[in-house]
């Protein structure tokens, strides 16, 4: 697994660094960690966000050795789950069918019920740790 695998753009990494004082640039590209603190932290208090503007590169060089290709799209992936990730939009592409309608439903029944945001927002943050994981496992079997 040495090779490229065409898996991350570094394009997508400057877009999801534009939201990178929430880390999703970093959640992006396997770092979950680091992702994690600057979620809490804005960016390292914007500081590391800056930072990361020159890392980027580096970081999807790494991301494209660690995560495996396959017809699950990486790119397309993240951007559903980051933009539309509360409507279950990115398990829906994944086939994951039954979680993307309880994503889908617990977001609608949030509308009327706030505390079913809360679960939402876990499956969604659940989701940023462990994308690059499960697109991996599902490239794998094609």
């Amino acid at each position: 697994m040495g090779q490229n695998q065409n898996t991350h753009s570094v394009f997508l990494g400057y877009l999801l660094w534009i939201f990178g004082f929430i880390g999703a640039h970093r959640f992006y590209y396997g770092k979950q960690v680091t992702g994690v603190i600057w979620f809490f932290t804005l960016g390292l208090f914007f500081i590391g966000w800056i930072i990361d503007l020159f890392l980027i590169p580096s970081m999807e060089r790494e991301a494209e050795r660690r995560f495996i290709s396959g017809p699950v799209n990486y790119n397309l992936t993240w951007i559903l789950l980051t933009f539309l990730g509360l409507f279950g939009a990115h398990r829906f592409y994944m086939g994951k069918i039954a979680t993307g309608f309880l994503y889908l439903g617990l977001t609608g029944l949030a509308v009327a019920f706030p505390p079913f945001a809360v679960i939402v927002a876990i499956g969604v943050l659940y989701d940023f740790l462990t994308l690059n994981e499960q697109l991996s496992e599902l490239n794998s079997v094609y």
